[in-house]
């Protein structure tokens, strides 16, 4: 049987700046990946939310996240409509309930998620949304989980907070770089001008960095949480 991979984002375009790169390398290699996004992405630009007021930009959103993800040759994806940026207006339940229904439906041996020192509160709670739903109960698929880094979150977090991302995992993506660009710019409403944190040209140097840290020309970067070997 084919290894099976689950990558659980907050937003479109969280899982292409996390691993976009790692998606691509591992199912050129013959694994099956899935993507799970659970919010809308949207609605926190506005006061307050207003779902029907975004919902010709909501529906476009979801084209982008269809075609970055076809780009990655992923081969299924899962959205939800979670509110953007007021995860924490929901249930922590109903997030872990969402994530364990996927999660049983695909059987991953390996997830990767968000870093729970991240700056945004829809990271975080992610984060420990995913952690409850794989908690290692007898007979659980997941063998391995790895949490990422996002521009403009990730590293935005103040020094203060007691969770630094501090990666002990590098995925070489050499060979793939250029297919996690490629799905990059299929998010043309999410991505920004250099010299945002969150532009091609930032995800590129970054990339680079975290390649050359560890002596290759390509890398992304991950915390280990768990591995059962």
């Amino acid at each position: 049987m084919r290894k099976r991979i689950l990558v659980i984002a907050a937003h479109p375009d969280d899982e292409v700046l996390g691993c976009g790169g790692t998606i691509a390398k591992f199912a050129d290699e013959g694994y099956e990946v899935y993507t799970l996004i659970l919010g809308e992405g949207l609605t926190s630009r506005d006061t307050s939310r207003d779902r029907n007021k975004r919902e010709n930009e909501i529906s476009e959103l979801r084209k982008q996240v269809n075609n970055a993800n076809k780009i990655l040759s992923v081969k299924k994806i899962y959205t939800f409509d979670f509110p953007d940026n007021r995860f924490d207006t929901v249930p922590l339940l109903d997030i872990i309930k969402t994530i364990e229904e996927i999660k049983s439906s695909v059987k991953p041996d390996i997830v990767f998620t968000h870093h729970y020192g991240d700056l945004n509160i829809d990271h975080q709670i992610v984060h420990e949304a995913v952690m409850t739903a794989c908690r290692p109960q007898p007979g659980h698929p997941v063998k391995r989980i790895l949490s990422f880094e996002v521009a403009s979150s990730t590293e935005w977090q103040s020094p203060a907070h007691s969770t630094p991302f501090l990666p002990n995992w590098f995925e070489d993506i050499s060979g793939t770089l250029d297919v996690k660009i490629k799905a990059l710019k299929a998010y043309h409403s999410e991505m920004r001008k250099w010299p945002h944190a969150r532009s091609v040209k930032a995800v590129e140097y970054l990339a680079k960095w975290r390649g050359a840290s560890v002596g290759t020309s390509a890398a992304e970067a991950f915390v280990l949480l768990r591995e059962l070997k």
